[in-house]
């Protein structure tokens, strides 16, 4: 129902009240788990009390706290609002007709990047009123702990791929609440960009969320980066209790739950100096093989038949990793020599051969360039290709796409890098005032926003993408590049 303009939507543990925004009905700050605060720190996501009033929806919550991003350069700078309190919510933007109508619209759940570090599904580059309204579709962003909140390794006192279960616990929320906002809880695909599409595939695979998915978008997808190793991770969190002090505690959990938020961020960010391995993007936390939610790796996810019968959606920017090395002065004033040695600490045996090859593909190149490819294909690239063919080969519904669009002007020499592509998904160009990777905003930016997002929007609708002036897109086959669809 509407009321002088804000729709009212009740929701399993009490009404909501949002906004209209043109044709879209948003509602933001939902809490779908309670705050982890107090005794909830460092434990798994536990349902949040009901309320009686119609709570207001119409600002995002805060988001988890954490440390700077390491892609601002890239992004542009964000003004941080973390606060464990009111952190674990989620944001809907239904299409205005929807509401009240059993309308059952298709629902896109998307989960943001950040490395497993940062983000949230509340900032606005991820405002899904545009998207929704493109696609006439329910769009649904979330926050989930990230850091040490959410990937500290300590089973005993809860604290097992907390970031992971609080994800579990957003489908969980969509299942039980979407159709009161116009969606079809049968009808979900789960996307998501960098960190984001390593979790919507991890979702998609593990049996206790799996069946609440049935499209998957994989965005630039780390493929490179396998879940944690358990023993690595157990390293890394002695190391991160001996940062605090507390190594020797006795109760453990209690200490943690009392250490001021600042110094839980300031003890993660020495642990990501002590432990950053030159040339490598992995984080000392993230997701743990065998921990909650990650009963696979994605190859073993694959071979086991795991995503069977849910359509995907993947694919990966031309030059993902000029974000991650196009800044660093060390990696740019490379000689061929200092190049080959950092392959060689990446790739052992095989780095002279990477190096002759890409150096092959892109004459004149400066040993940066050809390193920076080498990379791209090793953590994005090469994993995009593998899992669309396994997954085609099993008879499967597969769509690949390459992400080519340059800024202009690409004061940054970035090319088409890692998230450069998410602008054109929801339409948010006004949200990276200082981005490089965007450049200039004019009619032919518009365009491939309707061509991108009109293409995924009708994949979450159908299972087959399609969008303003694109060819016939065809499932992918493997070894035929030709249907690979390149937008930019």
């Amino acid at each position: 129902m509407t009321q002088r303009n804000r729709p009212i939507v009740a929701t399993d543990k009490g009404r909501v009240h949002g906004v209209i925004e043109g044709a879209v009905a948003s509602f933001r700050g939902i809490p779908y788990a309670a705050s982890p605060v107090g005794k909830l720190r460092f434990a798994p996501p536990r349902p949040h009390p009901a309320w009686s009033e119609a709570r207001e929806a119409v600002r995002a919550g805060p988001a988890v706290p954490q440390g700077p991003s390491r892609l601002e350069l890239v992004m542009g700078n964000r003004k941080q609002n973390g606060d464990e309190d009111g952190s674990l919510t989620v944001n809907v933007w239904s299409p205005q007709h929807a509401l009240g109508s059993n309308a059952c619209l298709p629902v896109l759940v998307w989960f943001h990047g950040g490395g497993f570090s940062s983000g949230s599904g509340g900032w606005d580059w991820y405002d899904g009123a545009r998207l929704a309204a493109l696609g006439n579709m329910v769009v649904v962003t979330a926050n989930y702990r990230v850091g040490p909140l959410g990937n500290l390794r300590l089973p005993e006192i809860g604290a097992d791929n907390l970031g992971v279960q609080d994800q579990g616990a957003v489908l969980r929320w969509v299942r039980d609440n979407i159709a009161a906002f116009g969606g079809d809880p049968g009808t979900v695909t789960v996307g998501g960009q960098s960190a984001g599409a390593f979790s919507a595939f991890q979702l998609a695979v593990d049996p206790g969320t799996g069946k609440m998915i049935r499209r998957v978008i994989a965005e630039s997808g780390p493929w490179g980066l396998e879940p944690q190793d358990p023993e690595l991770a157990a390293e890394n969190t002695e190391a991160y209790l001996r940062i605090l002090g507390l190594e020797d505690t006795a109760d453990l959990a209690r200490a943690l739950r009392e250490v001021r938020v600042e110094e839980l961020l300031a003890a993660y960010a020495k642990l990501m100096v002590d432990k950053a391995e030159f040339g490598r993007v992995a984080p000392p936390m993230y997701p743990v093989l065998g921990g909650s939610g990650i009963p696979y790796a994605w190859r073993q996810a694959l071979e086991a038949g795991a995503l069977a019968g849910k359509d995907l959606l993947i694919g990966s920017t031309r030059d993902e990793m000029t974000a991650f090395f196009g800044f660093n002065e060390r990696i740019q004033a490379f000689t061929p020599e200092e190049a080959l040695n950092l392959l060689v600490s990446l790739h052992g045996g095989d780095a002279r051969a990477l190096y002759e090859r890409h150096e092959a593909q892109r004459p004149g190149a400066t040993p940066a360039q050809v390193v920076t490819d080498v990379e791209t294909e090793a953590v994005f690239h090469g994993g995009v290709t593998e899992v669309a063919a396994r997954h085609a080969a099993d008879g499967n519904n597969v769509y690949v796409y390459q992400w080519d669009f340059r800024p202009e002007p690409d004061v940054a020499d970035l090319g088409a890098t890692h998230c450069g592509e998410l602008p054109f998904l929801f339409g948010t160009f006004d949200s990276y005032p200082d981005s490089p990777m965007l450049g200039r905003i004019g009619v032919e930016t518009e365009a491939l926003w309707r061509s991108f997002a009109g293409a995924l929007a009708s994949f979450v609708t159908t299972g087959s993408p399609d969008g303003e002036s694109l060819t016939d897109w065809q499932p992918y086959v493997a070894g035929s590049n030709s249907r690979v669809l390149h937008f930019g």
